[in-house]
């Protein structure tokens, strides 16, 4: 990368500006920090917010910050004195809020073997940093990357990520590089960037927490991409029904407009970036990326045919590169602290970490980091704490309704790109439910498949007629009526369903029956007459 610039000294104005502002208001004072978030919100957190802002002892401020991942001990509240000392405060309710005021109940951050075993990239800082709050975000180092970006060449920038070895965290893991050099390679007329949010499936839900406690890291990431892609306009499109997250991005974007990060010569580095929020059209589907450009231009949610791909032709037939949350949230990280250092994370084959949604039935279900090659043992016992009190693991659901379900004797597998077994389960966008003995792997895979006929836009017909046709011969095998031909006949519909269907739903809506019959064919044929 090119030696510092103009970038950097307008950069060094605004942390300076901000740190004063800080200061100036909070200097002496003791904080409180609620972490509210979509799962804490469910639990009372924007109340005890409520309830903290009017009881707030003198010489005290309160901030509003995201859900650390811990979303098994929400609501949460952080109690900071003035010289730094921390005081947790776990399952706090509207009843026993005023705990937050005596030392003697609060916990020690940083015991947790839920945190303690993550390695931390894209959430460093994550339910700290108040979620709204540009100033906290520059004055801990935020857009020092976009700087150091900005202060080389676009092709410089995708170099540097080349290096890096990122890959798309949305499910294809294709190189991020690769993207941003194809879209540029066409260099007439405009281009665009989409930032996909819409993370629409069953048992995910690290998009959302990236946006409502790092806005500002995912939108910094998001203008590299922007820069290094050669666009100048970028939309967001986030989920329907994730106002919070669209609410705090939002705020993120107008305060960038108003620092100049955004707009018209960013940084005083001649590049310009305007950037807007669009809100889904509801649909597991929409998360593909060609639906979700037919949505953004007002047609059905259906996908494309490809090719033409869109870094040649995507939104409003221009190139688009279309990058996940996750995805450009790791990129400040290796901007600031060069491709090596995010290199060194992970495998030999697969660099850097991945968020991992992590529910069901385990002591400490949250939102866990960890470097790609962690095993699913490490994810579910370390972190997790293993099963829920009084019951036993019996299977993992790995990837969502487009993968499948392991037998507890995979536990050892690592978490790598794509395919984790021939079966069928892939890591997708990074969802594991564990099961105990409470859950049938019938029952199962009966959601999973149904999941699928549901979202199905039934644009094509292997998706549209062989998805529903699949969940009735799971019905009839859970009502004891199917036959052997009759599991011969699922394996082969979910086979063909697969390889015939337009989109990535179809192409892996038969997985959960592929792997299921291939890991529990016994368990099931025994319910076959």
């Amino acid at each position: 990368m090119s030696a510092p610039s103009a970038a950097t000294d307008a950069l060094g104005g605004l942390k300076v500006a901000a740190q004063r502002r800080l200061e100036d208001a909070r200097k002496g004072k003791t904080r409180f920090t609620v972490q509210v978030g979509h799962c804490s919100q469910s639990v009372g957190a924007t109340q005890i917010a409520l309830s903290l802002a009017e009881a707030l002892p003198p010489n005290s401020y309160l901030t509003i910050a995201g859900c650390d991942g811990a979303c098994h001990n929400a609501p949460q509240v952080v109690v900071t004195d003035p010289m730094g000392g921390q005081r947790l405060y776990v399952g706090v309710t509207t009843e026993n809020f005023r705990d937050v005021f005596e030392e003697s109940k609060g916990l020690v951050p940083g015991d947790s073997p839920f945190l303690n075993n993550q390695h931390r990239v894209v959430l460093q800082g994550c339910g700290d940093l108040e979620a709204t709050d540009v100033d906290e975000y520059l004055a801990g180092g935020g857009y020092e990357g976009l700087a150091r970006a900005l202060s080389g060449s676009p092709e410089e920038v995708i170099e540097e990520v080349k290096a890096s070895g990122l890959r798309g965290r949305g499910g294809a893991y294709f190189p991020v590089a690769l993207k941003w050099q194809g879209a540029r390679a066409i260099d007439t007329g405009p281009r665009y960037l989409v930032v996909n949010c819409e993370e629409g499936e069953p048992g995910l839900f690290k998009d959302r927490h990236i946006m409502e406690g790092l806005p500002h890291r995912l939108l910094e990431g998001a203008i590299i991409a922007a820069y290094a892609a050669g666009t100048g306009e970028a939309y967001f499109y986030i989920n329907a029904e994730a106002k919070l997250s669209a609410s705090r991005m939002e705020t993120a974007v107008e305060q960038a407009y108003e620092q100049g990060l955004l707009g018209k010569d960013i940084l005083g580095s001649g590049f310009d970036l305007e950037v807007k929020i669009m809100m889904g059209a509801g649909g597991y589907v929409c998360g593909e990326e060609t639906t979700l450009l037919n949505t953004m231009e007002g047609d059905r949610r259906e996908p494309r045919l490809r090719p033409p791909f869109p870094t040649e032709a995507g939104l409003w037939a221009r190139p688009t590169v279309i990058n996940n949350a996750e995805t450009l949230s790791s990129v400040p990280y290796i901007m600031q602290n060069g491709a090596a250092a995010f290199a060194e994370v992970g495998t030999e084959a697969d660099k850097g970490t991945k968020i991992m949604s992590l529910s069901g039935s385990v002591r400490y279900p949250g939102l866990a980091e960890v470097p790609m090659g962690t095993t699913l043992r490490q994810i579910i016992f370390d972190i997790g704490g293993g099963p829920a009190e009084g019951h036993e693991l019996t299977a993992i659901a790995v990837g969502g309704p487009s993968s499948g379900i392991f037998p507890t004797s995979m536990l050892d597998t690592p978490i790598k790109p794509g395919f984790l077994h021939e079966s069928g389960v892939m890591l997708g966008a990074g969802g594991i439910i564990a099961l105990d003995e409470r859950v049938g792997i019938l029952e199962t895979v009966r959601r999973l498949a149904a999941y699928n006929s549901d979202e199905s836009c039934g644009k094509c017909t292997p998706c549209r007629e062989g998805t529903p046709r699949m969940v009735e011969l799971l019905d009839k095998l859970a009502e004891g009526k199917a036959t052997a031909n009759d599991i011969n006949d699922m394996r082969q519909l979910a086979e063909v369903v697969n390889a015939a269907s337009l989109c990535g739903l179809g192409q892996a809506a038969g997985n959960p029956i592929l792997s299921a019959l291939h890991f529990f064919g016994d368990e099931l044929a025994m319910m076959a007459k």
